[in-house]
């Protein structure tokens, strides 16, 4: 998604994937020898990215060389980089706790000095990745696409495949899943989508787990088809905020998120989004917006011209960061 909204503000993209692109509406497990690598904190390179970059480098001048995460990238090729492009700015992006041990490798933790700028949507992470030598971090918002996130006419079978009173998009994790069930033994039925939930599968019969990732259209269908949308926080990141927090309410849906701070700077609670902080609080909103139609649509209309007015979409986001990027001074 990034790629393509660089490509339509007008920018020459090279783009590679360092990782293997599975066929469409699936994601194929890695390797025994990956695993271990990636349990080490060593990843390996199985794309041959590394190489891939330099080769580009040596061909022909980019202003900005744009890694995302890059786990994988080795110190010294970043080292390299600099050398071979001195007037290219080297940018690393990542929504993900990079801080956290489980975010980063050791091959991104001792390459974090070499890049011009660190790009994070965690404001915690800003201070933290300086002690790993980063030495510029700078912020920018978790954001939707415009070419996906937006409000769907839908058709009465896609309403029925995708629609629910009550619906959770993500993976599992044990906070969640607790949560779940918790509605479920109080009498509300929800709809789960998400890879890894195979332990509550005819757990409960208000647990309707469909266990498969949803990707783009049907991602945004699955949103407008349901009347309220939960949206939870993954512990592990330490998130505040994440992508879903503004994709739910682009698409005009009604959200109900965990209460934090920096939801509550995104969104005003009970105008643009609802929040809970305990289960008890969760199912008394549930029980309460089930039974106010009029009042989820007001609510999901106005967190849709939050999204606009605040510039929380891909587009604005990338734009500031590109600008900010080409504007450095090595």
């Amino acid at each position: 998604m990034r790629c393509r909204t660089l490509v339509e503000l007008g920018h020459e993209v090279i783009a590679y994937s360092h990782t293997f692109i599975s066929p469409p509406k699936t994601i194929r497990r890695p390797s025994v020898k990956y695993r271990i690598s990636c349990k080490l904190r060593l990843p390996l390179d199985d794309r041959n990215i590394n190489a891939v970059i330099m080769e580009e480098v040596e061909r022909e001048d980019f202003d900005v060389i744009w890694i995302d995460k890059g786990n994988m990238i080795y110190p010294w090729t970043l080292k390299a980089l600099n050398i071979v492009a001195p007037k290219t700015k080297l940018i690393s992006c990542s929504e993900d706790d990079m801080y956290a041990r489980h975010g980063h490798s050791l091959w991104y933790r001792w390459g974090l000095s070499h890049y011009d700028c660190v790009f994070t949507t965690k404001k915690y992470n800003l201070e933290e990745l300086k002690k790993f030598g980063a030495r510029r971090t700078r912020l920018f918002l978790d954001s939707y696409d415009e070419k996906i996130h937006h409000p769907m006419q839908l058709a009465e079978g896609e309403r029925m495949q995708f629609g629910s009173s009550v619906g959770a998009i993500g993976a599992f994790e044990p906070e969640r899943a607790k949560s779940l069930r918790f509605l479920a033994e109080n009498g509300i039925k929800v709809v789960v989508w998400g890879n890894g939930w195979n332990s509550l599968i005819d757990s409960h019969p208000n647990l309707i787990i469909k266990d498969r990732f949803l990707f783009g259209d049907e991602y945004a269908k699955a949103i407008c088809a349901t009347e309220i949308n939960l949206s939870f926080l993954r512990k592990i990141n330490r998130d505040q905020v994440t992508s879903r927090s503004v994709e739910i309410p682009a698409c005009g849906g009604f959200m109900l998120a965990e209460r934090t701070q920096r939801h509550q700077e995104f969104f005003v609670e009970g105008k643009e989004a609802e929040f809970f902080s305990t289960d008890i609080e969760l199912l008394e909103k549930i029980n309460k917006y089930l039974m106010l139609k009029q009042e989820r649509e007001r609510i999901g209309t106005a967190g849709r011209k939050r999204c606009v007015t605040s510039g929380y979409s891909m587009r604005d986001q990338l734009s500031k960061m590109i600008d900010y990027a080409v504007g450095l001074v090595r």
